[in-house]
């Protein structure tokens, strides 16, 4: 990370889209690391219809609701974030379980 101001410390626009921009790689790097956890749990699982969990989908986005309200930012606007990457996680991990599966298959 870099000597980032905080939002408070900004004075110009310059230093707003310079925070945004590092903010912006920075969650990248983070759901990169999620998206490494999709990978385990396709490794891990046992059978393909484990793939896709509603309890835990709703218990994620229950989590960071109240996530986002102990933070003081819009509660449906991260829900609705998180909808899209949940959605996008299962999606990501279908493939990779199946990727997996066929390269069992193929040795």
């Amino acid at each position: 990370m870099t000597n980032m101001l905080s939002p408070e410390q900004c004075e110009t626009m310059a230093e707003v889209r310079a925070g945004v921009d590092q903010t912006d790689r920075e969650l990248v790097a983070l759901l990169a690391r999620r998206f490494g956890f999709m990978d385990a749990a396709a490794r891990i699982k046992p059978d393909r219809a484990t793939v896709r969990d509603e309890v835990r989908k709703a218990e994620v986005i229950d989590n960071v609701r109240g996530h986002a309200r102990a933070a003081g930012i819009p509660e449906a606007v991260i829900a609705a974030l998180w909808e899209t990457l949940v959605e996008g996680s299962i999606a990501y991990e279908f493939e990779r379980f199946d990727a997996l599966r066929v390269d069992a298959s193929a040795r």
